[in-house]
Order: C-alpha cells, then sequence, then structure tokens
C-alpha cells in the first residue's frame, strides 16, 4: 500500500544523523530506513484508530531494529546511546505523521534492546 501523507514522509531525511556519522555504515542504516518506511506502509493501510493499535503497529519494526544491531556490530557498529535517541526520534516522527502527536515514545518502541 502507498504511504499516505506522502509529501511529510518523503520529505524527511530518515536517520539522517546516522548517514552523517562514519560510525554507522551507510548499507546498514539503508535497512534501519526501510524499517521506518515499511512502518508508514503498514500505519497507512491499517489506519489504528486509538494509541494502542499505533503502539501495537510498533513492535514488528522494534524487533527489526533490535536484530539489525547485531549487523550494525558486525560492521563495527552498532545502536548505541546517541543512535537510540536518534530512532526514536523517527518513531515519534512516525507518529506524529499520522495524527498521534502524544505518543509516548517508550511505548512506542518497547521491546527495545537498543
Amino acid at each position: 500500500m502507498p504511504i499516505t501523507n506522502q509529501q511529510q514522509v518523503a520529505g524527511h531525511a530518515f536517520l539522517r544523523q546516522m548517514y552523517d556519522d562514519s560510525y554507522f555504515p551507510d548499507h546498514v542504516v539503508d535497512q534501519g530506513k526501510a524499517i521506518l518506511l515499511r512502518l508508514c506502509e503498514r500505519i497507512a493501510a491499517e489506519r489504528p484508530s486509538d494509541l494502542e493499535s499505533l503502539y501495537a503497529l510498533t513492535q514488528a519494526p522494534t524487533e527489526e531494529l533490535n536484530l539489525l544491531d547485531g549487523e550494525f556490530v558486525a560492521a563495527g557498529s552498532g545502536i548505541e546511546t546517541v543512535a537510540r535517541e536518534w530512532i526514536c526520534d523517527e518513531f515519534r516522527f512516525v507518529a506524529s505523521t499520522y495524527g498521534f502527536k502524544e505518543a509516548d515514545t517508550e511505548e512506542l518502541t518497547a521491546g527495545r534492546d537498543w
């Protein structure tokens, strides 16, 4: 399903800070960006009506990012403190873009081990 809010999402530089930092390999950051874009597609398709529904949709991408951390580590990097904040910012951006400005970041990324 195509992403709704296309202008906001298409104009957003997902994980820009990670691309700007040579510590994070672009090919792995690309995978993180793809995870976030799939989240946007899923929200557009399922149109969650409340925060609980939104939080349920963010569980799978959080788990995917848990696995992606292993790829960062294998490439000599990792999802560390600063990167955690950047990724959480992206989850907040997505929630806000789809009308959930009051979403709690801890709930959006519940289950993270990064």
